[in-house]
């Protein structure tokens, strides 16, 4: 039996540090400050974002660190520790989407959507990353670094916006936009939301409705763990975690077709229809018989019943009733795997074992196709339930899978 392992969060202090050497040792001078935004995991509402629903993500004490200087050019460099003796370089001047490959489209991707917004005034950078924030996990290690970056460029070339939850949302767009056009990684913005604008001790309920202000559109909602004598355990399945090989954009343009046949500008407006009836079982069926496939019943059938368990959720954990959001979270899985399919076995056992050995609910999170669970339970059970995913995955032959302590914590900022 091999025990499992822990990925605790680096320091404010730890990661200012290692940033900064990392940056002076590729580039020999000093950084001209150091810049972090966390990870996030979402704890329902999964494929809503971009259908308009809702969904209720937490920042993670897991965070990317960048060191960044500006230059007076439009080069770019960026290195990581993933890979510390290697330098990415590209050009924002002439460049066009999907013009860099690799990881360094994510960072020069937000500098080039920002000079598409209109900041002629930002120009290149250096930059080196240092991130605890576990890749291909779906707990959004991208939505880390385009932030952190987005976060740093604001603040370096005078832009403006970093320092309101209204402002942010001119960089959450860059980098939405970094991710999408640059990267080519489909994304609807719940990620660079979280990372953007949580806040500790909360969780962000976040309404996708695009004619919602940005002050009208997230709402902090108290998620005390300890209150309740709880712990949110995250555990990273290691089976591999991609939402750019099509399965994600397949996904969003059936949904985007439902709509259409369903005559309503996206399936929020269904979900809401729904929910307002007086008999919602039927409303739903009448909905999902005006589809014509097998495949986009189920898909729709997903997202109005999620946006639902979002709603559910907010007021089962505000009236301490833990029993009935882990029910919510078991039910958002079910439908995850059964009918939007994007589950994997590993992703799969680890819930089934997680609901097996005291968990309250579990659920898959973030895009799917692998990445993480999720799994809510009595305080100290963490570090059990988790061995007891990794003994079968051992079992099964799978990768070994890693775990995460996870409370809601604050979002990017300034660190030095």
């Amino acid at each position: 039996m091999t025990a499992v392992e822990f990925i605790e969060p680096l320091s404010r202090e730890d990661g200012v540090s290692r940033a900064t050497k990392l940056f002076v040792d590729m580039y020999a001078t000093a950084p001209e400050g150091v810049w972090a935004a966390p990870g996030r995991v979402n704890l329902i509402g999964e494929h809503t974002d971009y259908n308009a629903g809702l969904c209720l993500p937490i920042a993670l004490p897991h965070r990317t660190f960048i060191a960044l200087k500006p230059r007076e050019d439009t080069k770019v460099r960026v290195v990581s520790d993933v890979a510390p003796d290697k330098v990415a370089e590209a050009d924002l001047d002439g460049l066009k989407a999907r013009g860099v490959d690799g990881w360094s489209a994510y960072p020069t991707g937000v500098a080039w959507a920002l000079r598409e917004a209109g900041f002629s005034q930002v120009k290149g950078f250096d930059a080196a990353f240092v991130s605890c924030v576990p890749l291909g996990s779906g707990l959004s290690s991208s939505a880390a670094m385009t932030c952190s970056t987005a976060l740093a460029l604001d603040d370096v070339y005078g832009l403006g916006y970093g320092s309101s939850d209204a402002g942010r949302v001119t960089l959450i767009n860059a980098a939405i936009k970094s991710e999408n056009d640059m990267a080519g990684a489909s994304t609807g913005g719940l990620d660079q939301n979280a990372s953007m604008r949580c806040t500790e001790g909360h969780a962000l309920l976040l309404d996708c409705r695009p004619e919602l202000t940005p002050l009208e559109n997230v709402s902090q909602q108290a998620f005390d763990l300890d209150k309740y004598g709880l712990e949110l355990l995250v555990v990273d399945t290691q089976a591999p975690h991609q939402l750019n090989d099509g399965q994600y954009a397949q996904r969003r343009a059936t949904c985007e077709e439902a709509a259409r046949i369903l005559g309503v500008a996206n399936l929020r407006v269904a979900a809401d229809g729904i929910s307002k009836a007086d008999d919602q079982f039927q409303a739903l069926k009448e909905t999902l018989d005006a589809l014509p496939d097998v495949t986009m019943k189920k898909r729709v059938r997903h997202v109005v019943t999620e946006i639902e368990r979002v709603r559910s959720f907010v007021r089962a954990f505000a009236q301490g009733d833990i029993e009935a959001a882990g029910r919510l979270f078991n039910a958002s899985h079910d439908s995850l795997a059964a009918d939007y399919e994007v589950t994997v076995p590993e992703l799969d056992v680890a819930v089934d074992v997680a609901r097996k050995n005291g968990a309250y609910g579990a659920r898959m999170t973030g895009g799917g196709f692998g990445g993480s669970i999720i799994a809510l339970v009595d305080k100290g059970r963490s570090q059990g339930v988790a061995q007891k995913i990794a003994d079968e995955f051992e079992a099964r032959g799978f990768h070994a899978p890693r775990a995460l302590p996870a409370v809601a914590a604050p979002s990017a900022s300034r660190e030095a």
